[in-house]
């Protein structure tokens, strides 16, 4: 795992080099071990990298690399886990250089010469986002991975073409002179992310995943084209669904999760994995586990408040599955001190508060190792999250009542605050069996009722995806851009509702806010983190299986389930889905109260010029007041302050 960054323009060998220098030191976090830079001054292209030494820690992986040809110059950033299969094929075909060393660096440029940069991109399974300067051609070419576990932000400022692995590489050249772009605020505020291909900036974009991009002096306008495209193995996953058994379905799955994480183990340094104890980690350890011939080291972190702390699961999976288990009891001051650092490491706002335990965990389990694994996407692959079981368990139910008589219940249930809903359903559920139980029930009622008027599944799943819900209203100046969510035209074709949402989180909820958010906390610590899930082959397979596999009696991720039960008896896992958070609301009524009054002050909100102060403090004042829970619209309004703050050089709590 590295960090690039770089730029075509103009400028003097020696000064070339120094602003290289600079772009590199502003994303060192991301890679510690190493750093170099490389200059054409003819051409106008620099490249710079810093490196995280995970496999071939010789110099013989150094990086920028020029192939054995000397026709690529290459920056990269990621893992390619079949890296030594493809060497096999060059060599058995003749066609391999006098290798220098084992690094997934080497081969890939190999690859290039050889095949070609697409060409050699599709053969490769693994993560990554990468820079490469074609000498014969003049042309760079920027790629990404095809799932989107590596950033990559580009875009032309002036007449220099800038690009990098965060935004802070690039707000270090002496071209960027970008602005905040309005219209990617008001999706922050829908979001609390900012989708692809967007960026906080005019004029800077995000790489999409599963693109290519080529650009050059000579030529301006940016070509991108796909190499992968979720539509399509979407679409051609549902037109040729798996035929097989359900059982058949589980060993499949097992042999393909097998081989992911196999490949996913290698690495020179220290590995281990993180583990929650629900489905998706224990899942990702117990395969671990059976292809290693000493315990895994796990990591989890726990909370004092029953209602966010999944430790105890985490320890009972761990103490069967016989891994070397770390876990660490954090303190509301633990959490609260991680605050202040966010607008540094998430680098454009970001306000998906489970930020705050990702980056604890990762702390954590950097004191011990430097690579580790993670069972993200399992959700949005096979169907785990509470809006499929909604969507459909009680949509065609809910859908025959007039829209008025829903939107009388919808006023009736958030009459009553969130603490009171908790309050009563501890009551209610304490005499029914543990299963039965919900975290944050209010909460959750009052998420629900707030879409129980949408005309269609399609609005009821934006509804249950947005935060504030006519975002141009609270921020002044902006027009809210189309996205996958919003624009059909970019949209799979699928006529099922809930493989409709799950394709459209795959497509942009989890690329734009879930390894958005891993990826900044962890590499933030310099960890790199690896999701099996995410290997192409099984987000293929996980697309033909039927929806009944994954969705089944009212409970999702059936088939990983099945799996899961090979390993793990069914009595550790079953529990109610528990998201990984922390108390912000109550934070905001406490110890976060002043911290959150400065930065949403009227006055403050007038002078600056981004929002509508009146709607903001209005949910201010409710949520103070303790009858409404507004903790997803103010941490959006929160982290953009904090953020602008930090642009300022003023930040703190």
């Amino acid at each position: 795992m590295c960090g690039i960054s770089g730029y075509l323009g103009s400028g003097t060998y020696y000064q070339a080099i120094e602003v290289l220098k600079k772009m590199g030191r502003a994303i060192a976090h991301r890679g510690p071990d190493d750093s170099g830079e490389w200059f054409d001054s003819n051409q106008g292209i620099g490249l710079s990298h810093r490196r995280l030494s995970i496999v071939d820690l010789s110099p013989a992986g150094h990086q920028p690399m020029i192939s054995a040809s000397g026709r690529y110059v290459f920056a990269f950033n990621g893992e390619i886990y079949n890296h030594l299969f493809l060497r096999k094929s060059l060599e058995e075909g003749g066609l391999a250089p006098n290798w220098q060393g084992h690094s997934d660096t080497e081969t890939l440029l190999a690859g290039f010469d050889v095949w070609g940069i697409q060409d050699t991109v599709i053969r490769a399974v693994g993560m990554f986002a990468f820079a490469v300067w074609d000498r014969s051609t003049c042309t760079l070419t920027l790629g990404r991975d095809r799932l989107g576990e590596k950033p990559l932000f580009y875009g032309w400022q002036g007449d220099t073409f800038l690009f990098g692995s965060e935004l802070k590489a690039l707000r270090v050249h002496p071209a960027f002179n970008a602005e905040v772009d309005r219209n990617s605020l008001a999706l922050l505020m829908r979001h609390n992310c900012i989708p692809s291909p967007y960026s906080i900036y005019q004029g800077i974009s995000k790489l999409q995943p599963g693109n290519l991009l080529t650009v050059s002096l000579q030529q301006r306008d940016l070509h991108v084209v796909p190499y992968w495209s979720g539509n399509h193995i979407v679409e051609a996953g549902l037109a040729k669904p798996f035929a097989g058994s359900a059982a058949e379905a589980v060993d499949a799955l097992e042999d393909l999760l097998k081989n992911a994480i196999g490949l996913q183990m290698v690495a020179d340094v220290p590995l281990g994995a993180f583990l929650s104890g629900g489905v998706d980690s224990s899942t990702i350890v117990a395969l671990m586990q059976a292809q290693s011939s000493r315990p895994v080291r796990t990591f989890s972190i726990g909370f004092h408040d029953d209602l966010y702390d999944e430790a105890r699961y985490a320890k009972a999976v761990a103490l069967h599955l016989r891994t070397d288990h770390t876990e660490w009891y954090v303190t509301a001051k633990d959490a609260l001190d991680v605050i202040p650092q966010l607008p540094r490491l998430y680098d454009e706002p970001f306000a998906d508060s489970s930020q705050i335990p990702t980056h604890l965990v990762s702390h954590m389990a950097r004191q011990h190792v430097t690579v580790s694994l993670s069972g993200d996407a399992g959700d949005e692959l096979f169907g785990g999250y509470n809006r499929y079981v909604i969507t459909s368990r009680l949509w065609s139910r809910l859908s025959h009542l007039p829209v008025e008589a829903r939107c009388m219940l919808s006023a009736a249930i958030t009459s009553v605050s969130p603490q009171k809903w908790n309050a009563m359903a501890k009551t209610i559920l304490s005499v029914l069996p543990k299963k039965a139980g919900m975290a944050n029930w209010g909460d959750s009622l009052h998420k629900g009722a707030g879409v129980m008027a949408s005309r269609s599944v399609s609005e009821l799943y934006r509804g249950l995806v947005s935060h504030w819900p006519d975002p141009s209203a609270i921020v002044l100046g902006s027009t809210e851009p189309a996205t996958v969510i919003t624009d059909i035209a970019r949209q799979p074709l699928v006529h099922c509702d809930v493989e409709r949402m799950m394709a459209l989180d795959m497509l942009s909820y989890l690329p734009d806010d879930i390894l958005t958010k891993v990826d900044r906390a962890a590499m933030g610590v310099s960890l790199e983190t690896r999701v099996p899930f995410l290997d192409h082959r099984v987000v293929e397979f996980a697309w033909r299986l039927p929806l009944e596999y994954k969705l089944r009696d009212g409970v999702g991720k059936w088939v990983l389930r099945q799996l899961l039960y090979k390993y793990v008896p069914k009595e550790l896992i079953e529990r109610p889905k528990q998201g990984f958070g922390i108390p912000i609301d109550s934070w905001l009524r406490g110890p976060l109260r002043d911290w959150a009054e400065d930065l949403l002050s009227e006055s403050r909100l007038r002078q600056e010029g981004y929002f509508n102060p009146a709607p903001i403090r209005q949910k201010w004042t409710e949520h103070l007041s303790g009858k409404f829970n507004w903790q997803y619209h103010l941490w959006d309004v929160l982290m953009f302050q904090a953020w602008l703050d930090e642009e300022k050089g003023c930040s703190g709590v």
